[in-house]
């Protein structure tokens, strides 16, 4: 850092510590509402929920903006439509190009920047708007300082009663303390972190299309071994169902109706009216992931229920099946869940005839999610019922084949997992590592005056003139 760029720590005695670094020399401190527009124009809070009712809403008409358009980073997702006479009403609340919107509860703090391509609507309660004065503060600028900047974290929270949790408002945000560049180096700053997050954001990409790669090639693995087997020179026949294709001779094709005891479902009708604070735990289809089970958000009925309730108990070896939604998916029940009841799931009992794994992992492969998709009118978010169930063809080899093909397949899912793992963990640095230059770039902690992007030429006469070494 050149000596014009120091920092000063003495600033860390200043505006209540909340700058530890301190602040380039050209750098100054403002305030928020010294960087917006004048009046209501520049700050205000979407209006109270009274203001906006329910019967408000149309079919077609103008947006109404809420906090999961920024927690999401999406203007395009939302129904909340207002006719062109409630927007003229509202019009204090209209959202345009260039604003910052800021949500104000519960993930409080998280901003955005309204796209050119975002539709003319309004703000709801949640939302706090922003209004730059361009001639002050680029507004990219100002949303990167307020979405990225540490040090403002510490503010909010100073002022929000100890906790950013506990929600914003109008005071606090036009209060908070800004670090400040000229206009151009604004503009420097942002051209940097154009250049440089478009790369991270390429590696995070490319990471993502591996994890894709990783799952559909898990699917395969799994589809592949339970409908062909391990032995790629096993004789193969015609199993007679289309979708299915060959399948080792020697294995047999038959409805779910035939090689389990049961097949039937768990409590439908107003299950909310047995429920306790404390009991006995339910399943319900958040519980089922494909061949996991996750232990969240129990609801729970008493002992005396899930005694009237047997028919809905679940035990070790038993599958269950998630009907709605995203029907198919399917996990076997554990040793530790026995005499827990579930809620509107298929439970397909435990067999004798075939491994409880081997017919989870079937239930879950590229094959029986064909048949209950076909069986469900074609999509795939249809309802599935029990005799659609007691109706999926699957494939029966011989117990101990059952057993070496639910083995492999549980290898090959770790292994899958593993390198899934390792690139979200990979994503997590680099999105770190991303709101970190974001948040040392426009806090000036480090200096990029003098940066310009790198050309094709650059990079060759780099190449030329660099030194061949010597040994």
């Amino acid at each position: 850092m050149s000596e014009k760029y120091q920092t000063y720590p003495e600033l860390r005695r200043v505006n209540d510590e909340w700058l530890p670094l301190g602040l380039p020399k050209n750098w100054v401190l403002k305030r928020v509402k010294f960087l917006l527009k004048d009046g209501q124009e520049g700050i205000k809070i979407g209006p109270f929920g009274s203001a906006l009712k329910l019967e408000d809403m149309v079919e077609s008409g103008y947006r109404v903006y809420g906090q999961e358009n920024i927690i999401k980073r999406d203007f395009s997702i939302g129904k909340r439509l207002i006719s062109t006479s409630k927007f003229t009403e509202m019009s204090v609340y209209a959202v345009r190009a260039g604003d910052i919107l800021v949500t104000m509860m519960g993930t409080s703090g998280k901003c955005q920047l309204v796209p050119e391509t975002a539709e003319f609507g309004i703000i709801d309660s949640h939302l706090l708007r922003l209004r730059p004065n361009e001639k002050e503060v680029v507004p990219d600028f100002l949303c990167m300082l307020l979405d990225e900047c540490h040090e403002l974290k510490y503010q909010i929270g100073k002022q929000g009663k100890g906790s950013i949790m506990h929600g914003l408002n109008s005071s606090i945000v036009k209060n908070l303390f800004l670090p400040l560049p000229s206009l151009e180096e604004q503009l420097v700053i942002l051209s940097f972190l154009d250049h440089e997050t478009a790369k991270i954001d390429t590696l995070i990409e490319k990471q993502q299309q591996l994890i894709k790669l990783l799952k559909e090639k898990r699917q395969a693995v799994i589809s592949h071994a339970v409908t062909k087997g391990l032995n790629p020179d096993a004789p193969m026949k015609d199993s007679g169902v289309e979708w299915l294709g060959e399948v080792p001779e020697h294995w047999s094709v038959v409805p779910l109706r035939h090689i389990t005891p049961e097949v039937t479902v768990g409590i439908v009708v107003t299950p909310a009216k047995y429920y306790v604070d404390n009991g006995i735990p339910c399943f319900r289809s958040l519980n089922v992931k494909e061949n996991s089970i996750e232990e969240r958000d129990f609801v729970y009925i008493s002992k005396a229920s899930n005694s009237d309730l047997i028919k809905s108990q679940v035990f070790q070896g038993d599958i269950l099946v998630v009907r709605s939604g995203q029907p198919g998916k399917a996990a076997v029940v554990l040793a530790k869940h026995d005499g827990y009841n579930c809620i509107d799931l298929i439970i397909i009992r435990k067999s004798k005839k075939i491994i409880s794994d081997f017919l989870c992992y079937q239930i879950n492969s590229d094959v029986c999610k064909k048949q209950i998709s076909s069986g469900s009118g074609g999509a795939i978010q249809q309802h599935f019922n029990v005799e659609l169930a007691k109706g999926l063809y699957v494939t029966f080899p011989p117990l101990e084949e059952q057993m070496e093909i639910s083995k492999y397949i549980m290898k090959q899912i770790q292994a899958f997992d593993s390198l899934v793992k390792k690139a979200e963990m990979s994503i997590d640095l680099m999105k770190e590592r991303r709101s970190a230059l974001i948040s040392a770039a426009v806090t000036g902690k480090i200096d990029v005056r003098n940066w310009k992007p790198q050309t094709s030429a650059d990079m060759q006469q780099k190449t030329i003139t660099e030194p061949v070494a010597t040994h």
